[in-house]
C-alpha cells in the first residue's frame, strides 16, 4: 500500500487521478470538528461540500457587504498556507504529490495550536497564534523546501502579478526562489477571515473585529493533526479540499 493509502479520507466530489489546475498545501481544521464548522459558517462556504453558507450577522455591517470583504478567503477556503498553490509538473501524478505530503506526516504527532487570536494583519483580519509553534515552522519549511520539485516554475504573468505588490528584496528573492514571497524566514501562520479591509470604514472595522472575536474566542483549542491538500480545479474556481492526510508520528 502506497502512503497515500494511510490519508484520511476527507474527498469531494474531484477524485485524485484527476489533474486540477492548481494544488497547494494548507492547516484546515479536522472538517468532522467545531473550528471547521464555524469558520466555513463566517466565511460563507464550505470547501468540502462546495455549499454557500448564510453568514453571520455583523451588527454595523449589511450582509452584502460582509460577503464581499470575505469574498477572497471564501474562494479559497478556510486555512493556513503551508504551500502556496502552485501548478503541478507535469512529470508528476496528482497521486505522487499525495504520497509525498503523507510522507511529510510520518514523523510529526498531532498537537495542539497556541491560542488563535482575531488579529488586523496589515489590511485584514485574521487568526493568528498567540506564539510561535515549532512544529509549525518545521512543516512549512519542509512543503515549501521538500515539494518544491513538484511545483512548475512561475511564469511571467505569475511573477509581475506577485511583483505588483510591492515586494522587499528578500521577498522578492524568496519568490523566485519557492514560488511565493511569503515563505521561510517571511512566514507567518495565520488564518484570513477578510480580504483587504484597505476600501472599509474604520466603523466596519470594528464591528467586524467584534463579530469575530464573538464567532471564534469561545471555541476550544484548535488541533493541528493533518497537512490538507485543495485543489483549485479549473482556473479561476473555487478551491475545494481533496485530502487530509493524519499526521502519524509520536515526537
Amino acid at each position: 500500500m502506497t502512503t497515500a493509502g494511510l490519508a484520511v479520507a476527507r474527498q469531494t466530489s474531484i477524485q485524485p487521478q484527476q489533474r486540477a489546475y492548481r494544488y497547494a498545501v494548507y492547516f484546515a481544521p479536522n472538517v468532522e470538528q467545531q473550528w471547521w464548522a464555524q469558520a466555513s459558517h463566517w466565511l460563507g462556504r464550505c470547501a468540502v461540500s462546495q455549499q454557500k453558507n448564510v453568514q453571520p450577522m455583523v451588527a454595523g455591517v449589511s450582509a452584502k457587504r460582509f460577503a464581499e470583504l470575505t469574498e477572497h478567503p471564501r474562494r479559497y477556503g478556510f486555512h493556513a498556507t503551508m504551500r502556496a498553490p502552485f501548478m503541478l509538473t507535469s512529470q508528476y501524478q496528482p497521486i505522487d504529490l499525495i504520497d509525498r505530503v503523507n510522507m511529510l506526516c510520518l514523523d510529526l504527532k498531532p498537537f495542539v495550536l497556541p491560542r488563535l487570536q482575531v488579529t488586523l494583519l496589515d489590511q485584514f483580519l485574521a487568526l493568528v497564534p498567540e506564539r510561535n509553534a515549532a512544529q509549525v515552522t518545521l512543516l512549512e519549511e519542509q512543503c515549501v523546501t521538500v515539494l518544491n520539485d513538484y511545483a512548475e516554475p512561475l511564469g511571467p504573468e505569475e511573477l509581475s502579478r506577485r511583483r505588483s505588490a510591492g515586494l522587499s528584496a528578500q521577498e522578492d528573492a524568496l519568490l523566485l526562489r519557492w514560488g511565493y514571497p511569503y515563505v521561510l524566514e517571511r512566514f507567518r501562520f495565520h488564518c484570513s477571515l477578510t480580504g483587504s479591509l484597505a476600501s472599509a470604514s474604520p466603523q466596519e472595522i470594528s464591528a467586524l473585529t467584534q463579530a469575530a472575536h464573538q464567532h471564534f474566542d469561545q471555541l476550544p483549542p484548535c488541533l493541528f493533526d493533518s497537512l490538507a491538500i485543495f485543489v483549485e480545479p479549473t482556473r479561476g474556481a473555487d478551491f475545494v479540499l481533496l485530502q487530509q492526510c493524519p499526521l502519524m508520528g509520536s515526537t
